[in-house]
């Protein structure tokens, strides 16, 4: 690790990957390399801008240089249908390592410590998302859905899991899993068996016990627990009673006879005040079947202290203990869950990245590849902001978003900058700000 993070470690850190990618062509016709195809997909989803490759050729032959030669590394700018059909044999799992590779960043610089809660725990939230959907485009990796009318809908879906933190405003994107048909399987792939994939495949590779897992409803189910706990991962899953009622009858039974514990905290919202009342027990049985695994529940509730009003209401389950110590953290953690929605999943769809957009569909794995590289992009900023003190200072300067990236975009349409660092000095010479401190 370099002593500073900047756009160009992140570049570096992920030629190694870039280089190894197979290429596919038998013919002669070799002009533009596989690297140059990846890093000139990368870089229109790193500046958020579809049109940033065709302006850096017009910036090219205007200048005889360009900003995704210099600040990106691609040596010739292939067009995009070039790119397309030089991506679509690729595997988006041959990038998976490089979310390893900001992990391991964000740990060497001692980053992570302000994701851990719980003692220490990370907490990694699971969420399915759609990305694609057409009634007549498809591929043998699509999903599909027929309506009762006999109109058929083909469709991508991806599992999406972050590092989430109660007080961190970020979210850090780890390697996704494809809800895609699989091999021998009759039926079609699910959010749940991608989840199971998921914990199999990227278990081994968090310590034991130092990864509490974040989900829905969907989640809170005795074979997806079981194999949590089995891959040494901790849980905390919401839990409704339509789907749930074992755990209900054990929790309204012993509400009855005042066996569940509880307490009672007023919060004021800068508004007007809440009462915030918690209850939680300890080992219920999750289903009524045989061989019930044994869960903690707890609820929240949170009112209007002025007229009663339910302002919020949500339970969960967990493997860890509750009292009156931990229940408050524990119901914190639980509810960071919807930061994978909001940070993650909301931030892809609505602030650039243009998540559900079709920049390619193709026939093997195009849409997959890109939607990987875009997460990279999503991954890489979130590194910059968390790492980078002239990036810092410039999002904070500039508080909207695309005010940001607009800028970034105008500035690289009309001059070529040598590196990232001196495109973010003149961005901050500009705003007339006083550099940080390095």
């Amino acid at each position: 690790m370099p002593e500073r993070f900047t756009v160009d470690t992140l570049l570096h850190a992920f030629e190694p990957v870039f280089d190894q990618l197979p290429d596919h062509r038998t013919g002669r016709n070799v002009t533009y390399t596989i690297p140059d195809a990846v890093l000139s997909a990368f870089a229109v989803f790193f500046m958020q801008s579809p049109s940033f490759l065709a302006q850096q050729q017009v910036v090219q032959r205007r200048q005889g240089r360009n900003n995704a030669q210099s600040l990106f590394g691609v040596a010739q700018i292939p067009s995009d249908n070039q790119i397309r059909n030089l991506l679509d044999p690729l595997s988006p799992e041959r990038l998976f390592p490089l979310f390893d590779t900001c992990w391991q960043v964000l740990e060497a610089t001692g980053t992570l410590t302000a994701f851990q809660v719980l003692g220490q725990q990370y907490l990694i939230a699971l969420d399915g998302t759609q990305y694609f959907s057409s009634p007549s485009v498809q591929c043998d990796g699509c999903s599909h859905t027929t309506s009762a009318t006999g109109v058929t809908t083909y469709s991508h879906t991806v599992l999406l899991p972050v590092l989430v933190a109660p007080e961190q405003s970020q979210v850090v994107a780890l390697a996704p899993e494809f809800i895609t048909p699989q091999d021998g399987h009759d039926k079609q792939d699910c959010e749940h068996a991608a989840a199971q994939r998921w914990l199999t495949q990227h278990g081994p590779a968090f310590p034991p016990q130092t990864v509490t897992l974040l989900g829905d409803d969907l989640y809170s189910h005795q074979p997806f627990c079981e194999l949590a706990l089995a891959q040494q991962f901790n849980f905390i899953l919401v839990c409704k009673p339509d789907s749930h009622p074992t755990v209900y009858k054990w929790v309204n039974t012993l509400a009855a006879l005042g066996g569940l514990s509880g307490l009672t905290r007023r919060q004021w919202n800068g508004r007007f005040g809440e009462v915030w009342t918690y209850r939680y027990v300890n080992d219920v049985p999750l289903r009524g079947e045989a061989d019930p695994l044994r869960v903690n529940w707890c609820e929240l509730t949170i009112t209007d202290e002025r007229d009663g009003r339910t302002l919020y209401h949500n339970a969960f389950v967990t493997n860890h203990p509750l009292s009156d110590d931990t229940v408050e953290p524990m119901v914190a953690a639980g509810r960071t869950r919807w930061k994978v929605e909001n940070e993650g999943n909301n931030t892809l769809k609505t602030k650039g990245y243009h998540f559900e957009h079709n920049y390619g569909h193709g026939q093997q794995h195009l849409a997959a590849f890109l939607l990987t590289l875009i997460l990279l992009a999503f991954l890489g900023h979130t590194l910059l902001d968390l790492l980078h003190p002239k990036y810092q200072l410039l999002r904070r300067t500039l508080a909207a978003r695309h005010t940001f990236f607009d800028d970034l975009r105008a500035l690289t349409r009309y001059w070529v900058f040598d590196t990232w660092e001196q495109l973010f000095d003149f961005m901050i010479r500009g705003l007339e700000l006083a550099p940080p401190p390095t």
